[in-house]
């Protein structure tokens, strides 16, 4: 696939929008494998709940963990697209949004290559860009349909902060990539939201190499409603260093 006739025009560079990426059939496979998945494996957050698949990002190094078939196989396919300057993907972050919920507005930092690759199911959303200021001035919207997959990378990726607003509707106003959707997303139309599940593909470069065996413990299912992104912060920390002293026991290393 050529991606650069999915190139977004009137966007800082740059964003690659592909509307029907994967099919209804493929779209309802991953649902189904999204919700089979354990209550351990969610973690709840106070506006959304999360998976995590490859391992948790960390400044120190990702501990790599298996990835399900079920998830490789859209890995592969965005290996496919070699957006990730000639790396594989490794880590997959799944995000449930109910109509309503949303996300403030942040960049994914530097534990990342700066390049995110995202597919939707179920729902459409509107993706908002905001200059990294104290005024949030906008810099554009980008409607993500259902089933459609979209592509960062470079100044969009760094420069500026991304968000979903908190809302059940969107008026479709200023959408930077309208051409690029379906016949019936005109401007002015309000959408309805419905459940939303988003899974963000990516690479993360720094990863354990001594943890190339799955040291994965089970554990609760984690709720982090009402706890501020610092209170997070410092139990994925936690649960960083056991797996550590896991791997340390596990090699014989003191």
């Amino acid at each position: 696939m050529d991606i650069e006739k999915y190139r977004v025009t009137g966007a800082p560079p740059t964003v690659y929008y592909i509307p029907n990426f994967i099919t209804e059939n493929e779209e309802s496979h991953l649902l189904k494998s999204v919700y089979s998945a354990p209550r351990p494996k969610w973690t709840f957050l106070s506006n959304r709940r999360l998976q995590d698949y490859g391992g948790v990002p960390h400044e120190k190094g990702m501990l790599p963990e298996p990835i399900p078939k079920w998830l490789q196989t859209y890995m592969d396919k965005i290996d496919a697209l070699n957006i990730f300057d000639g790396k594989k993907t490794n880590q997959v972050l799944v995000n449930e949004y109910l109509a309503g919920q949303g996300i403030m507005p942040h960049t994914d930092g530097p534990l990342f290559q700066p390049t995110i690759s995202t597919i939707s199911c179920g729902s459409h959303t509107v993706l908002e860009f905001k200059e990294n200021s104290e005024l949030r001035k906008k810099v554009c919207d980008i409607l993500l349909e259902q089933r459609s997959l979209v592509i960062i990378k470079e100044e969009l990726y760094s420069k500026y902060l991304h968000s979903i607003s908190e809302r059940e509707d969107d008026v479709l106003e200023d959408i930077v990539n309208l051409d690029y959707c379906g016949e019936k997303y005109i401007s002015g139309v309000k959408l309805k939201r419905k459940t939303r599940v988003s899974l963000t593909i990516r690479n993360v470069p720094k990863v354990l190499k001594c943890a190339s065996l799955s040291i994965s413990q089970p554990v609760q299912a984690r709720d982090f409603s009402g706890k501020t992104e610092e209170q997070v912060s410092q139990y994925v920390d936690i649960v960083y260093l056991k797996k550590i002293l896991n791997v340390l026991l596990i090699f014989g290393i003191s």
